[in-house]
């Protein structure tokens, strides 16, 4: 990546993590930045994300985990997720709802990271970051941009944001050994409709974007590396939807089924603000 070695691109990144991270604290959306502010390559967008990642660890919010596909020659996925914002296996699921007053959320896996993975000069080999790794668990990545017309906002600017993630929640471990599939499975979501008194099932034919959920975990620990970012224990790391975005109600108990891979039950709820 390129340096930022320019005084006027600091303040410009610090202006543009400022902004972000108060929409993110505060669960609000907003225009895109002021062009001026926008980044405008790859190292401008990673150096506004981490530069909000700072800020929440000086506000004792740190780092819990991370988002990340394999690159590809269009574009780097590749976000941190917040200790405040990760939910173990709770009967509730808090969320900033959608403009139409849903939950947004995408079915994944969550590796987490069992021993520290410090920074290093030579690579690790996918042994030794298998080695390294602890529990596996059925996921959902928490979704919202801080942008109110997403779509206006170009990769770096998505990038520079956290890549529309807005928390993770944490199911249960794999109920399968480990030499099951993970690559694809049947998805179905059962939601009780409460007041209703009546059950509408969402069904789908989950693949993972990457067909081995690890490719992107083996990349994401040699990446961050790269850039003096090591993965501590008790991290965890997620590396695709298997279904794209979700849109589930509120309020109302979804009870999800990955195949063979295990199920939970939970309801969103929305988020309130201390």
């Amino acid at each position: 990546m390129s340096p930022i070695d320019t005084k006027a691109q600091l303040e410009s990144i610090n202006a543009a993590a400022q902004e972000l991270a108060q929409r993110r604290a505060k669960g609000e959306a907003g225009a895109l930045l002021q062009e001026a502010l926008r980044p405008k390559d790859f190292s401008q967008a990673f150096a506004i994300q981490q530069t909000i990642a700072q800020q929440f660890s000086a506000q004792g919010n740190p780092i819990a985990g991370w988002k990340c596909l394999l690159p590809t020659a269009e574009k780097t996925v590749v976000a941190p997720i917040y200790q405040q914002d990760v939910y173990l296996q709770t009967a509730e699921c808090p969320l900033y709802p959608s403009s139409k007053g849903l939950a947004r959320v995408e079915p994944e896996l969550a590796f987490e990271i069992g021993n520290d993975l410090p920074p290093r000069a030579t690579p690790y080999s996918e042994a030794e970051i298998d080695a390294a790794l602890g529990k596996t668990r059925l996921a959902l990545e928490l979704i919202k941009s801080r942008y109110q017309n997403p779509s206006e906002a170009n990769h770096f600017d998505a990038l520079a944001d956290g890549l529309v993630n807005q928390g993770l929640w944490l199911g249960p471990e794999l109920s399968t050994p480990a030499e099951i599939e993970t690559g694809h499975f049947a998805l179905s979501v059962a939601i009780a409709h409460n007041d209703q008194q009546q059950t509408e099932t969402l069904k789908k034919a989950a693949v993972h974007p990457n067909g081995f959920p690890k490719a992107g975990l083996y990349w994401l620990v040699n990446f961050l590396s790269a850039q003096g970012i090591g993965l501590t224990r008790g991290q965890y790391v997620i590396t695709g939807s298997y279904a794209g975005v979700l849109d589930l109600p509120l309020n109302q108990t979804c009870q999800f089924h990955y195949g063979d891979l295990g199920q939970f039950s939970l309801q969103f709820v929305e988020k309130v603000m201390k």
